[in-house]
């Protein structure tokens, strides 16, 4: 059983740590929001909702969807958008994988390149995110399938704090926020030199 330690509240760590729908939806919240924020996210859905369940969330009535996500506090900076994007989400888990999150990685026993595939395909997930779930998956989730740190390219690296694939105490969190703050130095300065 994984010890996920994303969203720095013990409950909402257990929630990511045993539904992978809720795994899924905290990954698609990352995004311009702090990574506690996002990965809360699918505990307050549950909290709201009674529950976190795609096929419930697929049909849910989109308004009354995003007015739930805007309650504060806000399941993200942008409640609405993410509501919609959640509910997409939700549907195609309904219609493609028959409800079961897990399914994206275990269905037909994909290799890494399959899993990563499927994973670019859901929205909100490009290239850079699917790898960085990929990477989750196979770092502290023990969903290894074949070739999958090759497909998670440098997110997959063993060692590396590049990412939430790390995060699994303080010192990791902080390993990785670093890392995030260089990068964000050099791209700034390359910026800077173009001009």
């Amino acid at each position: 059983m994984p010890n996920l330690q994303l969203a720095g509240d013990p409950a909402a760590d257990a929630l990511l740590d045993s539904d992978p729908f809720a795994l899924i939806v905290g990954m698609l919240l990352d995004q311009q929001v702090p990574m506690e924020t996002a990965f809360a996210g699918p505990k307050k859905i549950a909290d709201r909702m009674g529950g976190l369940d795609a096929a419930e969330i697929a049909d849910y009535d989109p308004d009354k969807f995003a007015a739930l996500c805007s309650e504060r506090p806000a399941v993200h900076r942008f409640p609405g958008a993410m509501a919609k994007r959640i509910q997409a989400l939700a549907r195609i888990i309904v219609d493609r994988y028959d409800g079961d999150a897990a399914a994206l990685w275990t269905a037909g026993d994909p290799d890494g390149a399959e899993v990563l595939r499927r994973l670019k395909v859901l929205p909100g997930f490009g290239e850079q995110k699917a790898r960085i779930f990929l990477a989750l998956l196979g770092k502290q989730y023990g969903v290894t399938p074949t070739g999958w740190r090759a497909a998670a390219g440098d997110y997959g690296k063993a060692g590396t704090h590049m990412s939430v694939a790390d995060i699994v105490d303080t010192r990791s969190l902080e390993q990785v926020r670093s890392h995030k703050k260089q990068l964000k130095a050099a791209q700034k300065s390359k910026g800077k030199a173009a001009t």
